[in-house]
């Protein structure tokens, strides 16, 4: 089923007549790329991208696959909106409530005073959540990118660099490798402060006997990687390499409760309680794994307070870790697929303790 007749089921299934789109990751969904603007409408029966001037060639493009009708703004796009809804007689549109500005919103209302707008909740994320097979592709692609340049990197991590400099350094050479973008800021850290799990690259510099840990990840038309790993530089204590063991026990064991129909707070616990049988849960300050696609956090997430249930199609990280202050943190990140043949881990690069 193509991403218009997904739509069209959720305006059916709300009994309404149409949905509008202003969500940058929701537009990519139909359009196939990502505009800072714009509008995906689509009613029962037809689907339109407005656009200003600076998309439309882009759009026209895209609309070649997606069967989009691309329509550039002259006026507002509410009011070029509000045209639309009114040719299509649209008396009720399923509007993204979890994301609009109240600003947007209003002008929705304001430029259609008469049309009832529904809260569409999470049922796009839902269905953006089931990955199809092109998506995966696409994925695959950007995981291979960054995992391509993770290794190139590690030619330059030594003694005397800073995390600043090694994470400028990264991020070329994923661009170089063919990266369209990163998906979040490059986390690179070493020695004590590897135990702020999303601490930001300083002056700090790398020195003989650190934890060096890199958490990246490089998009493809949209889509985005995500690979966590921790590395020693020189020599790594008994500590060390037995607290990095510890995690990728329980990195292994998460992976391994990584089934559709299982729940997610399930996967979570069987993480954790590899680290609570050593008394270290404690410093596992975070969820297990979140969705990953057109966003790098989008749908699900694996935590002990989540409601939610893996389904196949989903793509998730499983990344559990371990933060001693003052001392050293060590977190190690997979990305798996739930395949409809089963589990399917996208990340490749070997989990063992690597010492430079």
């Amino acid at each position: 089923m193509n991403n218009i007749a997904k739509c069209q089921n959720i305006i059916n299934d709300l009994v309404a007549d149409a949905l509008v789109l202003c969500d940058e990751a929701n537009m990519h969904y139909l359009c196939g790329f990502s505009p800072s603007e714009g509008i995906v409408f689509i009613t029962k029966n037809e689907a339109y991208h407005l656009v200003d001037s600076r998309y439309t060639e882009t759009a026209q493009n895209n609309a070649k696959k997606t069967g989009l009708k691309v329509i550039e703004i002259n006026s507002s796009f509410e009011k070029e909106l509000a045209a639309l809804a009114e040719k299509h007689g649209v008396n009720v549109c399923v509007f993204e409530n979890e994301t609009i500005t109240l600003k947007r919103y209003n002008r929705l209302k304001e430029e259609m005073p008469d049309v009832k707008f529904v809260s569409l909740d999470n049922r796009l994320m839902l269905e953006r959540g089931r990955k199809e097979a092109d998506e995966i592709v696409l994925m695959k692609k950007a995981n291979a990118i960054a995992e391509r340049s993770f290794l190139e990197l590690l030619n330059f991590v030594e003694v005397g660099r800073t995390e600043k400099e090694l994470a400028a350094q990264f991020d070329y050479i994923m661009a170089k490798n063919g990266s369209h973008g990163l998906s979040f800021d490059t986390i690179l850290l070493t020695g004590a402060h590897t135990s702020m799990p999303h601490g930001v690259p300083s002056e700090k510099k790398v020195s003989e006997g650190d934890f060096v840990l890199f958490d990246f990840g490089a998009t493809y038309n949209g889509y985005h990687s995500d690979m966590t790993r921790t590395v020693a530089v020189g020599s790594a204590t008994d500590e060390m390499r037995e607290m990095y063991e510890l995690v990728l026990k329980a990195q292994l064991a998460g992976v391994k409760a990584l089934e559709a129909g299982v729940r997610c707070a399930d996967v979570y616990k069987a993480a954790y309680d590899v680290l609570d049988e050593k008394n270290m849960a404690q410093y596992f300050r975070h969820g297990l794994g979140h969705g990953v696609g057109l966003e790098i956090h989008e749908g699900f997430n694996a935590s002990p307070r989540s409601e939610d249930t893996f389904e196949v199609g989903n793509v998730t990280s499983i990344e559990p870790g371990i933060y001693l202050p003052d001392k050293f943190g060590i977190r190690i990140e997979d990305v798996c697929y739930l395949s409809p043949r089963g589990r399917e881990n996208l990340s490749t690069v070997t989990k063992e303790l690597i010492i430079l």
